[in-house]
């Protein structure tokens, strides 16, 4: 139960930004994953190729594997590190069970929806940080979304259920819109907010104060999101473009 430094897995598409990011965050404090899972496939590929573009022109964590290899030189020990084809149980489990009753959580830093018995193994929890302000912008695409329905632009970090970025939350913060930034910034600075908020997360575990942050999420006014297409990025860019995006900050 919380309290101290946590064991956990890191499971993240391979040398997707937003996993990254977040890794590279985690390990700023100290949050050393016993177990890295990367999935290997034509989604994981197709998914970093797709952020890359969102965020272009803005600063990339150092790949997965450089960060491990630091941890090694400083730490004298390895990282496991391991790929699979596909975040599913069947997949994922034997490296879990490897890690048995001494698995505290696992953190997910960009991976294909997890159901299953992934979710339902860490003595604590799964936990996920979400580009979007929940339960407000459930789904794909958050930034764009937010933009198009006028919804403030933020992150989120929430427990994991069964359900799309259903879960009870743990910490939600907006980032600050200011006119002048484009869609790529705000990808971007989403991307950085959500493994802060994970490293802050991880944190109050080890503080032992995260079951008292727990929230029920509520209903969303929004449907959950899909993948935003092209006519919706036109909307967006030029919503961006004229400054008539509904909350940007003085």
């Amino acid at each position: 139960m919380p309290g101290g430094k946590p064991t956990f897995a890191f499971l993240l598409l391979k040398e997707h930004p937003y996993g990254r990011e977040m890794l590279r965050q985690l390990l700023s404090e100290g949050f050393v994953p016993s177990l890295v899972i990367t999935e290997d496939s034509d989604i994981a590929t197709e998914e970093r190729e797709k952020f890359l573009i969102r965020i272009a022109g803005n600063d990339i964590a150092p790949e997965v594997l450089t960060q491990l290899a630091e941890v090694e030189t400083k730490t004298g020990t390895a990282v496991k590190h391991v790929t699979v084809e596909k975040h599913v149980s069947s997949q994922v489990m034997p490296y879990l069970e490897e890690l048995g009753e001494r698995l505290d959580l696992v953190v997910l830093g960009g991976t294909r929806i997890i159901r299953g018995k992934i979710l339902e193994f860490p003595k604590y929890a799964v936990l996920n940080s979400h580009p979007g302000l929940l339960p407000d912008c459930r789904g794909s695409a958050s930034p764009a979304w937010s933009v198009y329905h006028d919804i403030k632009v933020g992150s989120s970090t929430h427990f994991c259920d069964p359900g799309i970025d259903t879960g009870n939350l743990l910490l939600r913060r907006e980032v600050p819109v200011r006119r002048g930034m484009t869609y790529e910034d705000l990808c971007y600075h989403t991307l950085v907010l959500a493994g802060v908020l994970m490293k802050e997360a991880l944190m109050a575990y080890e503080a032992d104060t995260i079951d008292g942050m727990r929230t029920v999420q509520g209903e969303s006014a929004h449907p959950t999101f899909k993948n935003a297409g092209p006519e919706i990025l036109e909307v967006v860019h030029q919503k961006l473009r004229d400054c008539t995006y509904a909350h940007y900050v003085a």
